[in-house]
């Protein structure tokens, strides 16, 4: 009976990968430097990586590519978003503010 050995291939360089360098996630086998991000080339882990057909892609990077858009699903300070705030006591009329709602600690006096 003869001894066969199947070849491993990374999807990134299409060389062979070998068991010492191998790091397994989306269904295949890859080499410790291939495992980087598909846009950002940024070295992934298993909690940093995002997957969508086949390709490795960091969660930044996914969600910038794959995620929701348009109007209130920006990134980050400064972004237009489409909550009024009611769960934390603004109503549809009043004027927002960023000042609390709770009363001043005793003996302040309130400005």
């Amino acid at each position: 009976m003869p001894f066969t050995v199947t070849i491993v291939r990374c999807p990134k360089c299409n060389q062979a990968v070998y068991h010492a360098e191998e790091v397994q996630a989306a269904g295949k086998k890859w080499h410790k430097t291939c495992f980087k991000c598909g846009l950002c080339r940024k070295m992934l882990e298993s909690t940093t990586l995002a997957e969508h057909e086949g390709d490795l892609f960091c969660k930044q990077c996914y969600a910038r590519k794959f995620g929701p858009k348009g109007v209130g699903f920006g990134g980050g300070a400064g972004t237009l978003g489409m909550d009024t705030g009611e769960h934390l006591g603004n109503t549809a009329g009043s004027e927002m503010t960023n000042k609390p709602h709770y009363a001043p600690p005793p003996g302040l006096d309130q400005q």
